[in-house]
């Protein structure tokens, strides 16, 4: 069910993201899980990760953006891809709310990504590593080491991602990822 946001469930003091559009109801995952598969699930998801990080759910906000990640961007969308919402996230969190580790999340689902449109997904999750890694503390959100000494990963460089992001999707979006980083 979804319903308006209560004051208990936006948590006082926690700014939206501009980066996002607003938020007025207490949206769950179930919210964007019903318009998969439906021109609006793209505006649903960075609907849906903008009223969880305003109920205080960091980690569940950015499983949303992953979802969005894995929409062929739409040229009409008025939202650009979450990468600077996603940063923003990174830069804006606080030490009550669980947000996880991103830089080891975007490690595993790069190095095991499987589904629909695979290699860009998996490239967008590198570019995700590499923009967590450029903000987060890495003696606080470090790499996973084992898997990378057991799988014999190999880390791309931010360029390689680039390149890569500019052959599967756009220059564009390569060009975006390059400025967010000059930030």
């Amino acid at each position: 069910m979804i319903k308006p946001m209560s004051n208990r469930q936006h948590l006082s003091g926690r700014e939206s993201c501009p980066f996002l559009p607003s938020a007025e109801l207490a949206l769950g995952p179930d919210y964007s899980r019903s318009q998969r598969g439906t021109e609006d699930y793209y505006l649903s998801t960075l609907t849906c990760a903008q009223s969880l990080w305003l109920q205080g759910k960091p980690a569940q906000a950015l499983l949303q953006l992953n979802h969005a990640l894995a929409v062929v961007h739409l040229a009409a969308s008025p939202w650009p891809l979450p990468y600077q919402a996603m940063l923003w996230m990174f830069t804006h969190r606080d030490e009550e709310s669980f947000m996880g580790n991103p830089v080891r999340h975007f490690q595993h689902l790069a190095s095991r990504m499987s589904g629909p449109n695979k290699e860009m997904r998996s490239w967008r999750a590198w570019a995700c590593f590499h923009l967590a890694e450029s903000v987060l503390a890495a003696d606080e959100f470090p790499r996973d080491l084992r898997q990378i000494s057991k799988e014999n990963l190999q880390i791309p460089s931010w360029e390689q991602t680039l390149e890569k992001l500019t052959q599967l999707t756009s220059v564009e979006e390569a060009d975006f990822l390059r400025g967010l980083l000059r930030l």
